[in-house]
């Protein structure tokens, strides 16, 4: 008896596989639908499900091809992949392995034009208020572009017959290509080291949207952004629009009319020199006049006129507040004097020496208080007595206390 043969679950996913990837249809096909789940790896793989209203199939994009995508890729997105079908052996799943990708309705090109336009409007590289205005007189125009197209050609002949004094810098680079866009960065770079130019004119001839992709790329849009001279952008025709346009602070339809921005015709500057040297003169002329004119009023001033008299005028005005003030001191001192003489005599009136010239004696004893009553001294006490001109001790040989102004006791 034979017995089956008995298969690992490696083995059926090995030969699964090996169907898938042998097959016709699967081995490559394109297949349409709408991005579900998107999810980008930090490594740079991409994994998501493509679905449409009958079903969903995974799939996953690993970064050599997602590198190469113009756009981002996002959720509710019609795109048609291209690729091919296979199975993940340690899951047992099979997947969509993408090799392409194309936004459906919407070229991918315009598409990521489109996603960076919306990405740099947000973050305000558009807005007007960071847009600088060009310099009113320009001297020197740098120019990055191709140095071999019509492009340079047209704007050093529409610069030198506008203006044949203006000086024109080029700065060569490759304006189409894959390094189309390093080279440009580069040289607004060196343009900004070099410091000598008055405006950048940026721009090429006209051409697709792959032609003119360069300009789109976003490190072209913020090295723009961030020179600190004014840069015109003059990329393709009229009709063609790229970020490059949005983010400088000019835009010109064609090369040749950043040519005309950036100058102006020298017959325009001789006439506008004259009108400032007209205006210069009127000014100076004015301004003698009016410096005639207060001359002439200061001349008329009398203290230019007759200087001495305003001298002696102060001089009667200092003599008259001088006699003022001794007057003023002198009544003073009068009424002072008088108030002193009434304090005098009203001290006089009332010190004690006033007194004892009408006969009156100041008694103390010899600790020097004063006697004011017959019972602060004994019989036999020395006492002193004070006159009007001079002391006098005595002893005291009796005492009597007075009453109602006679004798009432002895004592």
């Amino acid at each position: 008896m034979i017995e089956p043969k008995v298969f690992s679950v490696g083995q059926i996913n090995r030969y699964i596989k090996n169907l898938m990837e042998n097959d016709f249809i699967l081995s490559s096909l394109l297949v349409k639908g709408e991005i579900s789940n998107f999810k980008a790896h930090s490594g740079g793989h991409l994994y998501f499900s493509l679905k449409d209203a009958s079903g969903a199939i995974s799939c996953v994009m690993f970064k050599q091809e997602a590198y190469r995508l113009p756009f981002v890729p996002e959720n509710g997105m019609s795109v048609i992949l291209y690729g091919h079908v296979s199975l993940y052996e340690k899951t047992g799943q099979y997947q969509l392995y993408a090799e392409m990708m194309e936004p459906v309705g919407l070229g991918s090109l315009q598409l990521a034009f489109e996603q960076l336009k919306g990405k740099l409007e947000e973050e305000g590289l558009f807005d007007e208020d960071f847009k600088r205005e060009l310099p009113s007189h320009i001297e020197t125009i740098a120019v990055i572009t191709s140095p071999t197209g019509a492009a340079v050609r047209d704007i050093i002949q529409i610069a030198k017959r506008r203006d044949p004094r203006v000086r024109i810098a080029i700065f060569p680079a490759l304006v189409q290509g894959e390094k189309a866009a390093d080279d440009i960065v580069q040289a607004l770079k060196l343009v900004n080291d070099w410091g000598k130019a008055d405006v950048i004119i940026l721009g090429r001839g006209g051409g697709s949207i792959e032609d003119l992709w360069a300009f789109n790329e976003e490190k072209v849009a913020r090295a723009i952004f961030a020179s600190e001279i004014p840069v015109i952008s003059a990329v393709g025709h009229e009709t063609d629009f790229t970020i490059a346009d949005f983010v400088s602070d000019l835009r010109a339809p064609t090369p040749s009319a950043a040519a005309e921005l950036a100058t102006q015709p020298l017959m325009q500057k001789n006439e506008k020199i004259d009108q400032l040297e007209i205006r210069l003169l009127r000014n100076v002329l004015a301004v003698l006049e009016d410096s005639q004119r207060r001359l002439m009023y200061i001349k008329e001033r009398p203290v230019l006129k007759r200087p001495l008299e305003g001298i002696r005028n102060t001089q009667l005005l200092l003599e008259s507040i001088d006699l003022d003030m001794a007057k003023a001191i002198d009544q003073k001192l009068l009424r002072f004097g008088q108030k002193i003489g009434v304090a005098e005599a009203r001290l006089h009136a009332s010190s004690p020496l006033a007194v004892m010239k009408r006969g009156y004696v100041l008694a103390s004893k010899d600790d020097g208080k004063a006697i004011v009553s017959v019972n602060q001294v004994d019989i036999g006490e020395v006492v002193h007595l004070r006159l009007q001109d001079g002391q006098v001790k005595a002893k005291v040989l009796e005492k009597a206390v007075m009453a109602r102004g006679k004798e009432e006791v002895d004592i």
